[in-house]
């Protein structure tokens, strides 16, 4: 079965300096609370829980990770992320991002600082053991790329376009600490959901893991999640420009992984002064 750190790897399926951006006074505050399912093959082996909060084009977020169900009987660990940056029209900017988790006796950690789309530094534990084989990454492959959790976020520039076509049409560019890999989305309809805090419609979207450097091309675990079928969909944040995951499915060698809300309090009311770290 999938391990902690492997799961919110592939689920967390996650900012530009604040003096070039000028947040109103005034700025139209959304926030979401989640609880999010995850299972494997039909058996609940977790459960995550999503705070995010946008004020005006500023963003922060956090989730963690837990086992649930039948999960509890073969791992202990534990784990969280969170995030933060801005919104620039249609463009996700990270400027910081924190992962921490402990799972199979170990302690997992990451620290990204992030500016003008760009990864500026990394710090990660453990690293990879020296290997040939292995991808370096260069500072090439840290240009244009953003953390795990900001890459959930999925602005679109107009807001007729965010249950259509174009919310799927994106590449993401994501760097863990550890590999770069692009997520690519393809729009595949809608469907409506209902009874978990969101009654809606959901835009379906087809996605490609492709990996892009800090893997081993050889790994059997590489080749597989190149092929692996995955969808996403993806549903209003409160504002009708911005969306986040719904459900995450994944095909994997234990049955199929979904991540799935089971709980969600949306709000795009009200107004407040914004600010950022």
């Amino acid at each position: 079965m999938f391990g902690l750190t492997s799961l919110g790897r592939l689920v967390a399926l996650p900012m530009l300096a604040a003096a070039l951006l000028v947040t109103p006074a005034e700025a139209k505050k959304s926030s979401v609370g989640g609880l999010y399912s995850i299972s494997i093959a039909g058996f609940k082996v977790g459960q995550g829980t999503l705070s995010l909060v946008m004020q005006g084009n500023a963003y922060s977020a956090k989730v963690g990770l837990e086992p649930a169900g039948i999960g509890t009987l073969f791992s202990t660990g534990k784990g969280g992320a969170e995030a933060s940056g801005w919104l620039v029209g249609s463009r996700v900017v990270p400027s910081k991002y924190r992962m921490a988790s402990h799972a199979a006796n170990l302690d997992f950690y990451v620290n990204l600082s992030q500016g003008s789309g760009n990864i500026r530094s990394a710090e990660v534990a453990p690293q990879f053991k020296p290997n040939k084989e292995r991808i370096k990454i260069t500072s090439r492959h840290t240009r244009n790329a953003i953390d795990p959790l900001s890459a959930a976020l999925m602005p679109v520039g107009r807001a007729k376009d965010s249950l259509g076509p174009k919310a799927c049409s994106r590449k993401l560019p994501v760097f863990d600490g550890w590999t770069r890999f692009d997520i690519k989305l393809s729009y595949q309809g809608t469907k409506e959901v209902s009874g978990h805090g969101y009654d809606g419609p959901v835009v379906v979207c087809k996605a490609r893991w492709v990996p892009v450097a800090g893997h081993r091309p050889s790994k059997e675990s590489v080749k597989y999640m190149a092929r692996a079928n995955m969808e996403v969909w993806i549903a209003p944040l409160g504002r009708d420009n911005v969306l986040i995951p719904y459900r995450i499915s994944i095909d994997t060698k234990n049955g199929r992984l979904v991540v799935e809300a089971t709980k969600l309090n949306i709000s795009g009311a009200g107004s407040d002064s914004a600010s950022a770290d």
